[in-house]
């Protein structure tokens, strides 16, 4: 594949390694310093572009892609407030999308076992639960799109809560949940490339299901992988959508 990246920091950097390890081909690479500059024209031969790049980017790097005729997979969070409006228009201009919180294959088993121990936990309401996630120091975003994910997991199977609120470590005052929410606590700590863990606890025990992040690689790979899966497909998807179980 010739494949656009959009965002060169550290995940674009091990996306490129990956991509050209796959046999792959870097036809451009957006960042920062040339960003504004890019047009829809300059996509064109591309088969697929990856967006890593930042929150307030994202928007314009799909409406550009999109204008390009061009797929993209895009791992950036913290636009999700728009998804909807963004399906939209990708289902009604025939366009490709496939969006993630996360990549990795450890951690999309980890969204699918989540699933199945909100199931399994529902019925012992002695227990109560909430997720704690830990990133290093320069992400933007909080919670992470992963917590957001395993929250929405457990929204989905523990009927008692209904909804997510976010405690930022440090940043927020102390919040102290509702019975109906659940808490996903943050923690931004120097270059701890995510760990994620969902905490049940009584007053006799605990259950901890925790996934841990050694580097970015599994993201890259999976960020890639994704590229080419999206490959001769028309619509709007989510990464877990490759994983069938």
């Amino acid at each position: 594949m010739k494949i656009i990246l959009l965002g060169y920091g550290k995940m674009g950097q091990q996306i490129e390694k990956f991509a050209l390890k796959r046999g792959h081909e870097i036809q451009l690479i957006v960042d920062k310093d040339n960003r504004e500059s890019i047009t829809a024209a300059l996509l064109s031969g591309a088969d697929v572009a990856i967006d890593f790049s930042e929150p307030a980017a994202a928007i314009n790097n799909i409406s550009l892609c999109f204008e390009a005729n061009l797929p993209i997979v895009v791992g950036t969070t913290g636009w999700y407030e728009h998804i909807e409006e963004i399906k939209a228009v990708c289902l009604d201009a025939d366009q490709s999308l496939l969006y993630g919180s996360n990549f990795s294959i450890g951690v999309n088993v980890f969204f699918h076992v989540n699933r199945l121990l909100a199931k399994a936990m529902s019925p012992y309401k002695q227990y109560d639960v909430q997720v704690e996630e830990i990133h290093h120091i320069h992400k933007l975003d909080s919670p992470s799109g992963t917590a957001i994910t395993i929250a929405e997991g457990i929204l989905d199977g523990v009927e008692e809560k209904t909804k997510w609120i976010n405690n930022l470590v440090g940043e927020n005052e102390e919040l102290i949940p509702k019975a109906d929410e659940l808490l996903i606590e943050s923690h931004r700590i120097e270059e701890v490339p995510g760990t994620h863990t969902v905490l049940y606890s009584s007053e006799v025990d605990q259950i901890e299901f925790k996934h841990t992040a050694h580097s970015r690689a599994g993201f890259a790979l999976g960020a890639v992988i994704a590229a080419e899966w999206l490959q001769g497909r028309k619509g709007f998807y989510q990464v877990t959508e490759m994983f069938e179980f």
